[in-house]
């Protein structure tokens, strides 16, 4: 056989699918393997570079090929698409992942280490604890509200409530049997959130890059451990506008003929990264209208012309863009400096 010079690699859970391509770029491998068959097929392989489509299991695969001395890119699945001549099966996909592995301005996916991904699922978890306690917030308000017993906004509102609920003898039993059950629950999602968001707090503050960039004006903790551990290579972006668009956070662009027509943005990128810088974006907002805090004259005059929403997610550009800023240079945040660049 001749040597395989790049191997793109589709993924599942049990079935592999491979496509490689020689010197000569003329396919010399188009083969499938079980996911028993994979250790000890690219242990026998030669070193080469192999291609494959960010995923589920894909840093997997990535840390174990590369620990044998193979070279692992993995790229973006909108950015082999393109790629995929006709149809859509497993061996298409995996001769595309090759092709485009091979483009020189092709971008690829940092490989994260274990110890980053075990970080990431804290924040997963977090994120899955708050909407399941906001269901069941309101669920027990919904529920409370047909008894006629009606709670102000707010996490801290339900306790008072449940406890007017059991005080509250003209209730059926088994209303109030189910509402102490509902109170259970809340409680129990109330612990472990705190829990889970200690463990968080704790990585951050043993991050030196987490804590410069809580530096950053509506950049919080947990903001600043995601922007950490979602972007393990910051300096692999060409500029501030790559990182922002990355995420999600520039215009899309339908320019033709030298007429530039901009829409809104993109929505690319990791959704829940996105909202955070515009939560944070939205609460520095709040504070500048109230006169507080760092006054941003760029940002006074973009309020007083545009909707706030609308300026929320301009600010949050620019945030991503200091964010990035801070990572690749090493650099901590000068409030001085960004109220004189504004």
């Amino acid at each position: 056989m001749d040597q395989i010079i790049r191997i793109g690699m589709d993924t599942s859970k049990q079935i592999f699918q491979l496509h490689g391509v020689n010197a000569a770029e003329e396919p010399v491998l188009r083969r499938k393997l079980r996911r028993t068959q994979m250790i000890a097929f690219f242990a026998a392989q030669p070193r080469t570079v192999i291609g494959i489509e960010a995923g589920g299991a894909a840093h997997h695969w990535a840390r174990t090929l590369s620990a044998m001395g193979h070279e692992v890119r993995i790229i973006a699945p909108q950015f082999v698409r393109p790629y995929v001549k006709r149809g859509k099966n497993d061996a298409a996909d995996a001769e595309a992942l090759c092709e485009a592995m091979s483009r020189p301005s092709m971008r690829f996916v940092p490989m994260k280490t274990a110890e980053q991904q075990a970080a990431l699922m804290l924040v997963s978890l977090r994120d899955r604890l708050i909407r399941s306690r906001t269901q069941l917030t309101n669920a027990i308000r919904g529920h409370a509200a047909e008894f006629g017993l009606i709670a102000a906004r707010g996490v801290d509102k339900i306790e008072p409530l449940l406890m007017r609920i059991v005080d509250d003898e003209s209730l059926p039993a088994l209303a109030r049997s189910l509402f102490a059950q509902l109170g259970a629950e809340f409680a129990q999602t109330q612990a472990r959130l705190k829990q889970v968001s200690a463990e968080l707090m704790a990585w951050h503050r043993q991050n030196e890059l987490s804590q410069r960039l809580t530096q950053i004006p509506g950049v919080g903790p947990i903001g600043a451990t995601m922007l950490a551990l979602k972007t393990p290579d910051p300096g692999g972006f060409r500029s501030a506008r790559h990182f922002a668009a990355w995420i999600g956070l520039t215009p899309k662009d339908h320019s033709t003929g030298g007429k530039t027509r901009l829409g809104t943005i993109t929505r690319a990128g990791d959704e829940t990264l996105r909202s955070v810088l515009v939560v944070g974006a939205t609460a520095v907002i709040r504070q500048v209208r109230r006169r507080r805090g760092l006054l941003w004259p760029w940002l006074q005059r973009l309020l007083e012309r545009k909707p706030p929403k609308l300026v929320a997610v301009a600010l949050a550009n620019k945030l991503a863009r200091v964010a990035w800023k801070l990572m690749t240079s090493g650099q901590g945040y000068d409030a001085a400096r960004g109220v004189r660049a504004a």
